[in-house]
């Protein structure tokens, strides 16, 4: 199936993620473990929403299938129209490079290089001069209010500084998904609530989404959407999270 094929089932043309059919299973030993279970789901532009669940529920899979780190097992998944797995691994590369930034929960930074260097490796992958580069890096790190540790190593700055600077590389180059794993865990309720103000202001608008995995009941409120997972299935879908959690 090509890139350009028709479009999914009951696929919104408007949809930011389209995914059908979403199987993945994990072999260990002689054992095949589903994980998630033939999951279908749009993500709307313009919005902020959430995947929650307890550990081991799926979310992490699901997000890192939807956009295109992980293969499924069975399934479709089209990102502003595009069929991501029907493209080639250069290709698919390509297009996470120019459509997609991630905020992992590990945060993924490069030792040796500085904060604001981190924070600029997706535009420098994109063959944008350096010095811009790192000048409009600085200043997505100052709407972070950390620029000031922009010369520092990751080594040397502490678990929420290097967050924030993993934030600041998944917003540098204004990608149309914003894709987050736990994006508060290593911060204070009120650097948590600047940083999802930030997401709010960069990576929702008419032609964006924004989509975050967490555990964090203090900023469910903020949320446009919330997905509630369990054992690989979707159990809820609506604007709170149900009483019952």
């Amino acid at each position: 199936m090509s890139a350009a094929a028709a479009p999914l089932r009951d696929c919104s043309p408007e949809a930011a993620i389209c995914a059908r059919g979403i199987v993945r299973e994990f072999v260990t030993g002689e054992n095949t473990i589903r994980v998630l279970h033939g999951i279908d789901v749009d993500i709307a532009p313009g919005q902020m929403t959430y995947l929650v669940g307890e550990s081991g529920s799926g979310k992490t899979t699901l997000i890192s299938i939807m956009c295109g780190i992980l293969w499924p097992t069975e399934g479709e998944v089209r990102i502003f129209g595009t069929d991501i797995y029907a493209l080639g691994d250069d290709a698919l590369v390509d297009f996470r490079l120019q459509n997609i930034g991630f905020i992992f929960q590990q945060y993924n930074l490069i030792p040796s290089i500085d904060a604001a260097s981190n924070a600029a490796v997706p535009l420098i992958a994109q063959g944008i001069d350096r010095q811009v580069a790192r000048r409009r890096a600085i200043e997505m790190l100052d709407a972070l209010n950390i620029a000031d540790q922009a010369d520092k190593l990751p080594g040397q700055l502490s678990g929420g500084q290097e967050q924030r600077v993993a934030i600041a590389r998944a917003l540098v180059h204004e990608p149309r998904l914003v894709v987050c794993d736990e994006p508060t865990a290593a911060l204070d309720a009120r650097s948590g609530r600047r940083v999802m103000d930030l997401l709010r202001e960069v990576a929702v608008a008419p032609d964006r989404a924004c989509v975050i995995v967490t555990h964090d009941n203090r900023i469910f409120d903020l949320a446009d959407r919330i997905l509630v997972l369990d054992d690989g299935r979707i159990i809820h879908d609506g604007s709170e999270m149900p009483k019952e959690h």
